[in-house]
């Protein structure tokens, strides 16, 4: 009985205090009533500040993707003035939303490659390589399967080159991707001998020519990409690697982010959409070449920066990027109904650009690091250290 009593008496303890070898039990001095207070009040302030800075993340990408649907309303309207007659028509959607799928497919590589904090100059070569490799007469001789897989794989592979130069060989992307850009063009001009390769297999060429229920495959193909792009980046945890390596790499590897690794697997889902729209490509031109792709890195940079992407890394949406294309796809189809030279699409481009990086300028100079729930990461880039 005096055993239970003892061990009820030592339950009614304080969880805090210590029994000495003698039994008795020492006086604990709790800590000062004023100073729990103050480490309540500052972990409530840390919790409010972040959830804050979430909620304003998130609606400042709900104003930003409001904004470009403005735009696109506003476009159509000047579309439906210029060109009442064609415009609108249902066979004029169509040709936009086709124009879009094969620049939006490289798109979503480029934004995930651009929120990890790189950058890919190589996409429109990588693409003009698969679809003349998946288009020799040795790969179209095994049929559509092969012709595929073919593209897929070296579209992949010379992502992974990419990835492992930059991430094991330290080479600045900007440089690797640029070597590459000329090292890939070159080989396709190598192996096509500077000629157009004619697709003979029906399959590969059908899927431009098909649609399902009135919706081309070629949008049907974007439109599974980007939600399997979305999904990867805001409902995986490599989705959410590739944001805390573009925000911040080093801090990323103290929290034990394998960011190598990460890089790599980056640049080999690039290169895997650019091994989709080459099978898309050659679709479409019922060819592949080595000008296929030509300034497709420059359009794909451009809209994933109009759709809100950081160049700096660390923020982007897949759905903002896809905005950014349809912006651009467009615009061009406003020039051309209005027989506006290709000069001006280029040069109104252009200004787009600079229009979208001064915005992105003008919005961080706004923010202060002293401000609570504001990333430092998030206004100064960087310095991207691995080991």
């Amino acid at each position: 009985m005096s055993d239970q009593t003892g061990t009820g008496t030592g339950a009614g303890t304080d969880a805090g205090t210590t029994r000495e070898p003698g039994g008795s039990t020492p006086s604990v001095t709790a800590p000062p009533t004023s100073e729990q207070s103050r480490v309540e009040a500052a972990a409530a302030a840390t919790g409010a500040a972040t959830a804050g800075t979430v909620g304003g993340l998130a609606m400042g990408t709900l104003v930003r993707h409001a904004g470009l649907v403005v735009v696109l309303v506003v476009l159509a309207i000047v579309g439906m003035i210029t060109s009442p007659e064609t415009f609108g028509t249902q066979s004029n959607i169509n040709t936009i939303l086709t124009n879009a799928s094969v620049i939006g497919v490289v798109t979503v590589g480029m934004t995930f490659v651009i929120i990890g904090g790189g950058i890919d100059l190589s996409v429109g070569a990588i693409m003009a390589l698969a679809s003349v490799w998946c288009t020799t007469l040795a790969t179209q001789s095994y049929g559509p399967g092969v012709m595929i897989m073919c593209a897929l794989l070296v579209g992949t592979g010379t992502g992974i080159v990419n990835g492992l130069l930059i991430a094991y060989g330290r080479i600045v992307p900007f440089i690797m991707t640029l070597a590459m850009m000329a090292s890939a063009r070159g080989l396709a001009e190598q192996l096509s001998s500077k000629q157009t390769q004619v697709s003979r297999v029906e399959f590969v060429n059908d899927i431009a020519r098909s649609d399902v229920v009135g919706i081309p495959v070629l949008v049907i193909i974007l439109a599974v990409v980007v939600a399997a792009g979305w999904l990867l980046l805001e409902r995986t945890t490599f989705g959410r690697r590739t944001v805390a390596i573009g925000g911040n790499p080093e801090a990323s590897r103290l929290a034990g982010i394998d960011v190598r690794r990460h890089t790599v697997l980056l640049y080999a889902l690039s290169g895997f959409c650019c091994g989709i729209a080459a099978i898309m490509i050659v679709s479409q031109t019922t060819a592949g070449s080595s000008t296929h792709g030509n300034l497709y890195e420059l359009d794909a940079i451009a809209a994933a920066i109009i759709g809100g992407t950081l160049l700096t890394g660390g923020r982007g949406t897949i759905i903002g990027s896809l905005l950014g294309v349809l912006v651009f796809t467009v615009i061009t189809n406003l020039f051309i109904h209005n027989n506006l030279p290709t000069e001006i699409q280029n040069i109104a481009k252009g200004a787009i650009i600079v229009g979208a990086a001064l915005t992105q300028v003008v919005r961080r100079g706004s923010w202060s690091p002293d401000r609570p729930g504001v990333r430092p990461s998030s206004v100064l880039p960087t310095h991207r250290r691995w080991s």
